[in-house]
């Protein structure tokens, strides 16, 4: 495969570093044996391709690779291609690390990410440490995988194709002011019951498309924060996790608005949360509007739908007041399959703010194992109804407690 590939690009040390391929083996010297540091051989290798003023493709060969930690800095010259064929395996101490991230790409212009290759953080570790699982956050654990970028700096027009993250000891991949940012046929791996492994959170960013993912994790599956606009979820299986939310909004001053997000295709499987959208009560202003779920089936997931602006994780909101997070121009349409619970629909909006321009179309969704009866809850909220609707739009009491499902 490796022959291949050189033969498609001539070879970055014969153009004296005009562009080509560069091995991080055969040039840089790095070693496949779980324990010499890769961070260096990739460090420099990334110097030089970005250096470039053609494009340039940086290969870590088959083989498993130690890689204590690596920031992978732009601008850059010209377009960047890494190409990670082999596994990278971060230290499994978590005292290991200085700061909450392993490995990151900053403000880079037509990137990609590519190889079939496996980046594994050893958070099974992690999981174990005393009291983790007792904590709000364990925030101190690094994040495996992070395309973040800071204010004013951004990713653009960058794909991540055909790469595993597993084991994440902290959220798995942070997605933070790109734009036109493309995830396809990723893989998502940790535990259901690893604390606080967000498969993919995105914020503050404009165009993003996560494409025919796979994702088992022990919190939301895809998390949207503030800011977040022009979003396609098309084609993701989720589960064990979860489910696919936006928010949680309204926590921060100063949260821009979440506007344009399409979740469709997708499937969820033994998920505490199907499709969400959740926001603090007594919280901070701001808006979330043209949201669209569809054609999702969820199978034995605990709330298939829902909208909770009573979201309120370990007691910690003041629950008798009004979220002022406006919500409006949200549709869910052909979701279909069964809940682990008879609550299946449960749309909580603010009663300060409520909830406009919410449609259930096309809604089947019956009791796990039974094949029984399921209820839907509706509070501030008018929705338009079309289609079958099973449960019966609105039409269960509603309970009074605040939501605790992180």
């Amino acid at each position: 495969m490796l022959i291949l590939l050189i033969l498609s690009i001539s070879s970055a040390e014969g153009q004296g570093g005009g562009g080509g391929v560069i091995d991080v083996v055969a040039k840089f010297g790095a070693k496949a044996d779980e324990k010499t540091d890769l961070s260096k051989p990739l460090l420099d290798a990334w110097k030089e391709a970005c250096a470039s003023t053609s494009p340039v493709e940086i290969v870590i060969p088959k083989g498993i690779y130690f890689l204590s930690i690596a920031t992978l800095d732009g601008p850059c010259k010209a377009p960047i291609e890494l190409q990670v064929q082999g596994t990278l395996k971060a230290p499994a101490d978590p005292g290991a690390f200085k700061e909450p991230k392993w490995i990151a790409f900053n403000r880079i212009e037509n990137f990609k990410l590519s190889g079939g290759g496996i980046f594994d953080s050893q958070g099974t570790a992690a999981y174990k440490r005393e009291d983790c699982e007792k904590h709000d956050y364990c925030d101190s654990l690094p994040i495996v995988s992070s395309l973040l970028i800071e204010m004013f700096d951004f990713l653009t027009n960058a794909m991540i194709q055909g790469i595993t993250t597993k084991d994440s000891k902290q959220l798995h991949v942070n997605v933070l002011g790109c734009k036109n940012i493309t995830f396809e046929h990723f893989i998502i791996s940790a535990p259901g019951d690893s604390p606080n492994t967000d498969g993919i959170h995105i914020g503050r960013l404009d165009g993003v498309n996560v494409l025919n993912t796979e994702i088992k994790t022990g919190d939301d599956c895809v998390s949207i924060g503030d800011g977040s606009k022009n979003l396609v979820i098309n084609g993701v299986t989720c589960g064990p996790g979860h489910g696919i939310s936006i928010g949680s909004l309204g926590l921060f001053k100063n949260e821009e608005p979440v506007d344009g997000v399409t979740v469709k295709n997708c499937t969820l499987t033994n998920t505490s949360n199907g499709v969400r959208i959740k926001s603090w009560p007594g919280a901070k202003l701001g808006t979330c509007s043209n949201i669209h779920f569809e054609d999702i089936t969820v199978t034995n997931v605990s709330s298939p739908i829902i909208i909770d602006q009573k979201y309120c994780p370990w007691n910690k909101c003041k629950i008798n007041e009004e979220s002022k997070f406006k919500l409006s121009n949200i549709s869910f349409k052909n979701i279909h399959g069964t809940s682990a619970l008879p609550e299946a629909v449960k749309i909580i909006c603010s009663a300060t703010l409520p909830c406009e321009n919410v449609e259930l179309a096309d809604i089947e969704i019956m009791l796990s194992g039974t094949n029984g009866p399921t209820v839907s809850q509706c509070s501030n909220v008018k929705p338009k109804v079309s289609g079958k609707q099973n449960p019966v739009a609105c039409s269960a009491p509603i309970a009074t407690k605040p939501t605790s499902t992180a």
